[in-house]
């Protein structure tokens, strides 16, 4: 079935992320009319082997970075050279494709996921209705690392919002940066959905060789379960979010062991232990 005519964005999406829309704004005087940028979503089909598809909801901006991130975060691949071909990304309805050719041997994988039935969604496990295969953590680690300092955290925090471009003309963008240790950013990847920023910068990370084993990730939302999960994966140390976490994103924190850190705002933030038995 194909996409319907009104849901695909206009061209300058593709290129900025982001169209205009006419609208009038009250702010307690006479109403503004004028054009509002809006941030955009797509669906994003990530096409493996010329086979099997994924659709994900996403800002149509670094796809390619996007799908090898996926791959990364959700254990289809171990290595960014395990891929046979260079992604490619074509337009698609009313969106884009990424073709994705992966090994033979990491077809197994990709076939479990769709037996169990892994529905349209940008988390990747929305839809799994096996409990198990929804809640797998690669194995344990113990944590070498101190989680990072609240100086470190503050510097990341008070350069993040002049690396996110896309949320300063719409409001309406997460954020996933990596930062060093000392809290300088290191890259900063945007988009609508928080997990598919997540795995931008994973795959952007992968793609410029940055280290992903060191330092910490900073994300601006909540820290849910399938965050925790993807950054685990991927080896990601320490998590940051600006909200709070959920019980669940902190058990699997504690699981895979994995520093995760909330509510991290001006001059705030707070860590978290195990929980009262």
């Amino acid at each position: 079935m194909s996409a319907p005519d009104w849901a695909a964005p206009p061209p300058e999406a593709y290129a900025q992320g982001w169209s205009s829309v006419h609208a009038e704004r009250h702010e307690g005087h006479a109403p503004e009319v004028g054009l509002e940028p809006v941030v955009e979503e797509a669906p994003v089909t990530l096409v493996f082997n010329a086979q099997h598809a994924q659709v994900l909801m996403a800002t149509p901006l670094d796809v390619e970075a996007l799908a090898l991130g996926f791959c990364l975060s959700e254990g289809l691949i171990e290595r960014a050279d395990e891929l046979v071909d260079p992604l490619q990304a074509l337009p698609a309805g009313a969106g884009l494709s990424v073709l994705v050719t992966l090994p033979p041997q990491r077809l197994a994988p990709l076939h479990a996921r769709l037996r169990q039935g892994a529905a349209v969604g940008a988390c990747g496990l929305c839809g799994l209705p096996d409990q198990a295969a929804a809640l797998a953590l690669p194995s344990p680690r113990t944590i070498t690392t101190a989680p990072p300092s609240a100086e470190a955290i503050a510097r990341a925090l008070q350069a993040l919002p002049a690396a996110q471009p896309l949320n300063q003309r719409t409001g309406a963008a997460h954020a996933a940066a990596l930062a060093a240790p000392d809290g300088r950013l290191l890259a900063v990847m945007e988009d609508v959905s928080r997990h598919c920023a997540l795995d931008k910068l994973i795959g952007h990370a992968a793609r410029v060789d940055l280290p992903l084993r060191d330092g910490f990730v900073l994300m601006s939302s909540r820290a849910s379960f399938e965050l925790v999960q993807k950054a685990a994966h991927v080896g990601v140390p320490a998590l940051v979010t600006v909200s709070a976490p959920t019980g669940l994103a902190l058990r699997a924190a504690q699981q895979a062991g994995l520093h995760l850190m909330g509510f991290a705002r001006e001059g705030r933030v707070t860590a978290y232990g195990e929980r009262q038995r």
